[in-house]
């Protein structure tokens, strides 16, 4: 057993090797538990509105962000260039940490986001969630941007994710909800299509996908492209079915939180390790 758990889940974080079939229905089934004892709480505290949405949304940062700070470090990309960077450098906070990469660091984005939750409505303030969740992402930020040296190729990126979007929000008649999951699955897309097929070739160093599934669809197609437009459609099918269907609407909002933080969070994190050139 200490073997197997070895192999199939410590090993492929160690390694940064990635994602293997065993670990990802494990995550995979470990997150849908998680995500609805998550909504059931929130379901029965909160009004999940837009407003939510947004402040919720912006602890996506903290975890892409703090995930790139992780690969800066393992990469030897994050140089003790101020005092504040060879003080981490110095103290190995990142080094090969649990807590901040997968499945460790949306283990403690969550913890964050609900410590925040508890303390703001304790103190009658959870309009100001946002404004928390940005506070405990900037440091990380901040510590990135002396190293983004690639960033003139998150234009195309984004373009790429802009495009879909806008053509969402047309077609859901304005609804920023449904068009904020097309943007957030086609930037996932867009991002991998770019980095491997693209910036690989430009930067002379090798990326490729850790996810099984869309490695699959990679390996199949011969190019990510495919992946890049599977992710459109399945963010154009998800925003189709679930604008159309017949449920409760926080319900919906539920789960388009869900959505949008498949496709923002790895789609912020492969941009912004692609900017410094981890």
């Amino acid at each position: 057993m200490e073997e197997f758990i070895y192999k199939y889940y410590l090993l492929p974080i160690w390694d940064r090797t990635g994602y293997n079939t065993i670990n990802t229905i494990t995550y995979a089934i470990l997150a849908i538990i998680g995500i609805f004892l998550i909504y059931k709480w929130l379901r029965s505290k909160f009004t999940i509105d837009e407003k939510f949405i947004k402040n919720i949304m912006c602890f996506v940062l903290i975890g892409s962000g703090y995930r790139v700070v992780t690969d800066a470090i393992d990469n030897g990309v994050f140089n003790p260039i101020t005092p504040v960077h060879q003080w981490i450098l110095q103290n190995h906070m990142f080094d090969y940490g649990y807590l901040t990469v997968t499945p460790g660091i949306y283990i403690v984005t969550a913890a964050l986001l609900i410590v925040s939750i508890l303390i703001l409505d304790k103190f009658k303030k959870m309009h100001q969630l946002g404004t928390v969740g940005l506070i405990l992402a900037a440091p990380a930020y901040l510590l990135l941007i002396p190293f983004m040296t690639n960033w003139i190729f998150a234009i195309p990126i984004l373009l790429l994710c802009a495009i879909p979007a806008g053509l969402a929000y047309a077609y859901f008649k304005k609804d920023r909800i449904m068009t904020a999951i097309v943007a957030g699955q086609a930037l996932d897309g867009a991002a991998t299509f770019f980095i491997i097929d693209i910036f690989s070739k430009i930067s002379g160093k090798q990326y490729f996908e850790q996810h099984v599934f869309s490695a699959g669809i990679g390996q199949v197609f011969g190019t990510f492209f495919a992946f890049y437009l599977l992710k459109v459609v399945v963010g154009f099918g998800a925003a189709y079915l679930l604008k159309n269907e017949k449920m409760d609407e926080q319900d919906k909002n539920f789960i388009a939180i869900a959505i949008m933080i498949m496709g923002f969070a790895p789609g912020i994190r492969d941009i912004l390790r692609m900017m410094i050139g981890a």
